[in-house]
């Protein structure tokens, strides 16, 4: 019994040193784009055929990694916004942006759960992200509801939008180097790949007042006659 105990603690942490190593390497790469299932297994000491013995693909991989962004999430915004109440609009849309972008990893990983991380894993593993993330998005719209003015429809309807936002603007505001290159040469062209956080939460805000403002009358919850 003890040595099965042991064989599972090893087999969580060679895990977590494969997640680790996809951390480190996603930051010092520029993304997980460019992230490969030999870089991960090389940095984290294992022999490349290890991996499978943990995560099926690279997809099941980063999906993880989302995972736990998700929680993450949850536990910084509800930590920012402790004791806060009565929030307007603009300062509910503030907290969403600064506690994103607080969390590069998730953010980089936002534009990639639908494009191919969750679509590429096994049925059961993508109900368990499922599962999880909605259950982390429901104590984010519980939180920002609770702590701010905006009902409970505005605040999903503005967390949809900051998902979206800030899945496109992360990899505008990250370009590869060809593209960092040609911005040198034509700032013009680069003007959207500034300011991750500011853009974000000027948008955020211009949104979250819009879905607040009078005329904004149709619930968000009830599709237009």
């Amino acid at each position: 019994m003890q040595t099965r105990a042991r064989s599972q603690a090893a087999k969580l942490r060679r895990a977590e040193d494969l997640l680790d190593a996809a951390r480190a390497l996603a930051a010092d790469r520029g993304g997980v784009r460019h992230i490969t299932l030999a870089a991960v297994t090389e940095a984290a000491g294992l022999h490349p055929s290890a991996v499978r013995r943990y995560f099926d693909s690279k997809e099941e991989l980063l999906l993880e990694l989302a995972e736990r962004g998700w929680g993450e999430w949850r536990d910084l915004l509800t930590a920012h916004l402790a004791g806060a109440r009565d929030l307007a609009p603009a300062q509910t849309a503030a907290a969403v942006a600064t506690t994103l972008a607080a969390q590069p990893l998730f953010c980089d990983l936002l534009t990639h759960v639908p494009l191919s991380l969750e679509g590429e894993v096994g049925i059961e593993r993508a109900r368990r992200f499922k599962t999880n993330s909605f259950a982390a998005h429901d104590v984010i719209v519980g939180t920002l509801t609770a702590t701010g003015t905006m009902t409970e429809a505005r605040v999903r309807d503005l967390i949809t939008a900051a998902l979206g936002m800030t899945a496109n603007l992360w990899q505008l505001s990250h370009p590869t180097a060809t593209l960092a290159e040609l911005y040198v040469q034509h700032p013009r062209w680069g003007h959207a790949a500034l300011d991750f956080e500011a853009r974000l939460t000027r948008l955020l805000q211009a949104t979250a007042i819009g879905l607040t403002a009078p005329d904004a009358s149709v619930p968000a919850d009830r599709p237009p006659r």
